[in-house]
């Protein structure tokens, strides 16, 4: 089967409705993703069926109609190879996203995709988020950070919610130790200003592994001495 049957079937199982436009967007990203794979190493699942349900349909898994509110500003921070935020953009075109990620590879690659998909309006910054998150043009300027498999969740939350601004959402897709994850972040989350509204179990066409979507709302500002410098926040986390 080839894989634009595979996301339009699996979008289906999972309740989306995808346009002709977009199944061909997710098959330009998915043809891109596996040539480029060859020579930059961007990820470990390469067949169509796991590519359509753990990467595009994932990525989908955090979309909230009533957060994504039109033309709202987006961070995805470690997006690697463009999971979650490339998807969440060939899924709602009017998404203002930005793609953040440290590895200028990966920041090429997603340049690629856009070119190939006719997509003008991303940014692309190459930083570590510990950087970014104390640079005045990305600093609390987003509506949504979103972060998908890139670290525990408390550390995660000092990497993110200095990009938000009050008010808005930081988004994380988690996996089976999710549970675990929250109960370590509660300091960190009450001191950078955060504050955990929902938390969304996923249940991804075929598979029976656990997934979650935690959903967090910036409630205040995230104090000026975070995050703290490279590499502080994964040896002593919050």
């Amino acid at each position: 089967m080839i894989f634009k049957d595979i996301i339009r079937r699996v979008a289906c199982e999972y309740g989306l409705t995808l346009t002709d436009g977009q199944v061909e967007d997710f098959n330009t990203y998915f043809e891109l993703l596996v040539e480029w794979n060859e020579k930059v190493n961007l990820t470990a699942i390469t067949a169509p069926q796991d590519v359509a349900v753990k990467h595009m349909i994932d990525s989908l898994s955090c979309y909230e109609p009533s957060i994504f509110k039109k033309g709202a500003r987006i961070i995805d921070v470690g997006t690697g190879a463009g999971f979650p935020g490339l998807p969440l953009k060939i899924f709602r075109p009017d998404l203002k996203l930005t793609l953040f990620d440290s590895l200028n590879k990966r920041i090429l690659f997603l340049q690629a995709v856009a070119n190939a998909l006719g997509i003008m309006d991303i940014n692309f910054v190459h930083s570590r988020a510990e950087d970014g998150g104390k640079n005045k043009q990305l600093r609390e300027q987003y509506d949504i950070a979103v972060s998908r498999a890139v670290a525990r969740l408390n550390v995660l939350c000092e990497w993110c919610l200095p990009f938000v601004a009050v008010g808005g959402f930081f988004i994380a897709l988690k996996g089976s130790q999710y549970s675990l994850e929250v109960d370590e972040a509660r300091g960190a989350l009450e001191l950078l200003g955060g504050e955990i509204v929902k938390v969304e179990n996923v249940k991804l066409p075929g598979l029976d592994d656990v997934r979650a979507v935690i959903y967090i709302k910036k409630v205040r500002k995230t104090p000026l001495s975070y995050p703290r410098r490279p590499g502080m926040a994964e040896k002593n986390p919050l």
